[in-house]
């Protein structure tokens, strides 16, 4: 498909409907995905305490590029290409490592944590090496929360900082560690993966255990007498009740976008577990249960809940025009302890039993998109910022 057909595809969308098949199947419109929308915009690559000590690192991969988070020995953080200098070889081939030189398996140019080219053996006398260092992309970090960018000019980061740093404050999140982290391989259009994370529709006759504690199961559950018995609460218990609404065509730059809201639990339930109680010490400053939770959003893929006592991080990716993976970081407060201050089991149930299923009925949705019948029908009202969602996408890849 040529970029005069990819316009008249764009253009003959309807308002508030699903997408033309063309949308998950075209191999162009997946390529235009990737140049125009993740190498633009601010992905989440990790946590901090996941590389705690100097030379600690692990990947972000994303359709075929691969990219070093690192510690360096100056306790800065870098993103740096995965790609030797010399003729270009992966260097680091295992998801996570410790190393203070990188040595590339082919032909062992060494490198420091910060990128420099250290070593390169038989280069001759005028080889410079300080101009060979690994290749750097743009890195910033929100309260121990890892972004990366690909774009050489990527949009500002700072209002993103300035607006979100005080929503997340009571959570403490700098000092927050990784309790578990998990990627499930979903067998379907990345779209299909962040369409079904943006809409509550389905939660009812396919997540029982998120929907008997998470009001949003039900329309207007922010207009609740309950919503305002969480939002008296939240403050008591030392949490923000800031809304802030700077998503996709909102944002402020592209591929900068941000949101914050709290909304209620259903009664009996103070977080997200297997029996609606605790599961974990309180976060950061955090004082008490006040009966809610919190939706946060940085970028157009990543989404967070904030419980009192944890919180989960699902990121999309795109693998293959066909499969996509959904990673999943489970965060807990610096100084828990595993088998004394929580149950992994019981941390991370919810979210895990919840993603199976969406991984099922995105898998099934994927091969009925495929089915020479599809036909794009018309969303919900409970579908509102899926559309959101895929408008602004619509508008994004569109060409120049």
């Amino acid at each position: 498909m040529d970029k005069q057909a990819i316009s008249a595809l764009i253009n003959s969308q309807k308002e508030q409907f699903a997408l033309d098949q063309k949308f998950y199947t075209d191999a162009n419109i997946y390529e235009r995905d990737i140049t125009e929308i993740f190498l633009k915009s601010w992905l989440y690559a990790g946590h901090i305490s996941e590389i705690p000590n100097s030379g600690d690192w692990f990947l972000f991969e994303l359709d075929g590029e691969s990219v070093i988070i690192i510690r360096s020995k100056d306790d800065s953080i870098h993103a740096l290409l995965n790609v030797c200098r010399h003729r270009g070889s992966k260097i680091c081939l295992q998801q996570k490592g410790c190393d203070q030189i990188l040595v590339c398996p082919y032909h062992a140019w060494g490198y420091g944590t910060d990128g420099n080219l250290l070593a390169a053996p038989h280069m001759g006398e005028n080889f410079d090496k300080s101009a060979m260092g690994l290749k750097k992309i743009h890195l910033e970090i929100l309260d121990g929360l890892i972004y990366i960018n690909f774009a050489e000019q990527p949009s500002s980061f700072s209002p993103i900082q300035t607006a979100m740093s005080d929503c997340l404050e009571p959570y403490d999140l700098t000092n927050a560690k990784v309790a578990h982290r998990k990627s499930y391989l979903i067998n379907g259009n990345w779209k299909l993966s962040v369409e079904n994370y943006t809409e509550c529709y389905h939660c009812a006759p396919s997540h029982p255990e998120y929907s008997r504690g998470h009001s949003l199961a039900k329309p207007n559950a922010r207009s609740t007498d309950l919503m305002k018995e969480v939002l008296i609460k939240s403050t008591q218990c030392g949490l923000k009740n800031n809304f802030l609404d700077r998503y996709f065509q909102n944002a402020e730059g592209f591929g900068a976008d941000y949101g914050y809201e709290r909304y209620p639990m259903w009664r009996g339930h103070v977080t997200g577990s297997e029996d609606g109680q605790g599961v974990a010490p309180l976060m950061g400053s955090i004082s008490g249960y006040d009966g809610g939770t919190t939706d946060f959003q940085i970028g157009p893929v990543c989404f967070a809940l904030a419980y009192c006592d944890y919180i989960v991080i699902y990121r999309f990716t795109p693998i293959s025009l066909t499969q996509s993976e959904c990673d999943i970081t489970w965060l807990v407060n610096g100084d828990a302890v595993e088998g004394k201050d929580y149950d992994l089991k019981r941390l991370i149930w919810l979210w895990d039993v919840t993603t199976i299923a969406d991984k099922r009925i995105i898998e099934s949705n994927a091969l009925g998109v495929n089915s020479r019948f599809y036909e794009p029908g018309p969303l919900s009202t409970m579908e509102y910022f899926t559309w959101t969602f895929l408008s602004w996408y619509i508008e994004a890849i569109k060409p120049d």
